[in-house]
């Protein structure tokens, strides 16, 4: 029996040729190529809803330290007794300006920055040359306008004799004319001599008037120039320190040129801010205290000088109460010029520190504002 030969597919596995290799195999034929830097795309923005959480968490950093801040305000002022407010400023004095009175050189200083000066203290010179000449020419017109009144009171003195002897000749003739001895031309003649003595007198007291007129105004013109002279000297108006030094030497300046300016050391104060509530419980005088932060040891007496009568940082018109509430007046404590004066030369201006003003009479100062008072 024969047997039949086996025919295989087309699609079997047992094809011609071997069987092909893996493709694993095929890769490692190919040489390994450099990788090349691929760009990253760039990361998407977070979503609006996933942006709200930092921006509440920021409010809330805010508002715990805004809350902190009012923590601690509450709590110095909650420090301190009831009928004593306190209020942070600077020290200040008032500012003077040294100023020209007319236009022209600076001729001598002998002030500068920083020197304590005494009231009526010479502080510069300005060239007065000019000024000098012009009283020079003054005096001499006093001088003449004497010599025109002296020789008006001589000539004064000689139009009174005439006058005498005209009135004695007129008299004599008047007295013959009467029984006869002389004649009436005579008579007249003496009439019209007297007359003419007289009105010659007159005229001679009335330039006597003239020239003490002259003289007057000469002596007005001298003072004048005198007084002016004396305004080109500039003077300290007031004790304290020179502050600033604006002109110097040889600078030609106008009318109102300011050369100095200084610290009135009679007149320090502090300007503190108070709300409605504390600020209407202070008035004009009460008992005030100051503590400078670079000695934050030692108190200074004050008084309340200076209430506004205004507020500030808010509209004039306010409706509620919270508004109410929020206005800031201005109140003033000056230090006694007196206790000043001992001590020109600690005087700063613009100092921060804390003034405590204690609005209840019946209340004691606390230890802190109390104790190391400055004597």
């Amino acid at each position: 029996m024969n047997e039949e030969p086996k025919q295989t597919s087309l699609a079997s596995p047992a094809a011609d040729g071997p069987e092909p290799a893996p493709a694993t195999q095929a890769r490692e034929l190919v040489p390994a190529q450099p990788r090349l830097p691929v760009a990253q795309p760039a990361p998407k923005p977070l979503p609006r809803r996933r942006r709200w959480p930092r921006v509440a968490l920021a409010l809330a950093i805010a508002a715990v330290l805004a809350g902190g801040g009012y923590y601690y305000w509450r709590q110095s002022q909650s420090a301190l007794p009831a009928g004593i407010v306190s209020g942070n400023g600077r020290i200040e004095a008032d500012e003077i300006d040294i100023d020209t009175k007319f236009a022209g050189r600076i001729a001598e200083m002998l002030a500068d920055e920083g020197d304590m000066v005494k009231a009526a203290q010479v502080l510069a010179r300005m060239d007065t040359r000019d000024l000098e000449a012009s009283l020079k020419k003054s005096e001499s017109q006093v001088q003449q306008a004497q010599q025109v009144r002296d020789e008006a009171r001589a000539n004064v003195t000689q139009l009174t004799t005439q006058l005498t002897l005209a009135q004695q000749e007129f008299d004599r003739t008047s007295a013959l004319s009467a029984r006869g001895y002389a004649t009436k031309e005579l008579l007249d003649q003496r009439q019209q001599a007297l007359n003419g003595a007289t009105a010659a007198l007159t005229a001679a007291k009335f330039r006597v008037d003239e020239a003490d007129r002259a003289i007057d105004a000469a002596t007005h013109d001298a003072e004048l120039y005198k007084v002016n002279i004396a305004d080109n000297t500039l003077v300290a108006p007031r004790d304290g320190r020179i502050q600033y030094r604006i002109a110097n030497i040889g600078e030609v300046l106008p009318a109102g040129g300011r050369v100095f300016t200084m610290l009135d050391i009679a007149y320090v104060y502090m300007d503190i801010y108070l709300p409605t509530d504390e600020a209407g419980k202070v008035r004009i005088g009460s008992d005030a205290r100051i503590t400078l932060d670079a000695v934050p040891n030692v108190s200074i007496p004050a008084k309340v000088a200076f209430v506004a009568t205004q507020a500030q940082f808010t509209p004039k018109t306010v409706e509620t109460k919270d508004e109410r509430d929020k206005l800031m007046f201005r109140v003033r404590v000056k230090i006694d010029p007196e206790r000043l004066k001992a001590r020109a030369e600690r005087v700063r201006s613009g100092l921060p520190g804390v003034a405590y003003v204690k609005y209840d009479p019946a209340v004691g100062w606390p230890e802190k504002l109390q104790g190391n008072v400055a004597k």
